[in-house]
């Protein structure tokens, strides 16, 4: 996968907020791919391990990393509000997912399951 640093950087609110967000994408095996989808809709994304990606823009901050199985893991840092917009970028993958959304003191705020 190419990297890509035409995206948008975190906004620096959210560079010391920690992690706030974490998921598992479902039936995929490929970092690479998923991280070619967010670099498609605009996101950055640099190479992060071995098989891992990190993709950003401006309203949040994603570790793409494949875990056992044939599942994605994600956790990083999203703006609250925007929640909803990064679920909506992983339903354009056409793949199942789970997210969450914690706040500061690790309280479950949201969820959702496709």
């Amino acid at each position: 996968m190419d990297i890509s640093v035409d995206g948008q950087k975190l906004d620096l609110e959210w560079v010391e907020v920690g992690n706030n967000v974490c998921g598992v994408l479902r039936g995929c095996r490929d970092a690479s791919a998923v991280a070619q989808h967010f670099v498609r809709t605009g996101w950055s994304s640099r190479s992060s391990s071995w098989r891992g990606y990190e993709v950003e823009t401006s309203w949040c901050r994603l570790e793409v990393e494949p875990i056992e199985g044939p599942d994605i893991l994600l956790n990083g840092v999203v703006d609250p509000q925007c929640f909803d917009e990064l679920g909506g970028v992983l339903h354009r993958l056409g793949l199942s997912y789970s997210l969450e959304l914690y706040e500061g003191d690790d309280t479950l705020v949201r969820e959702i399951q496709v």
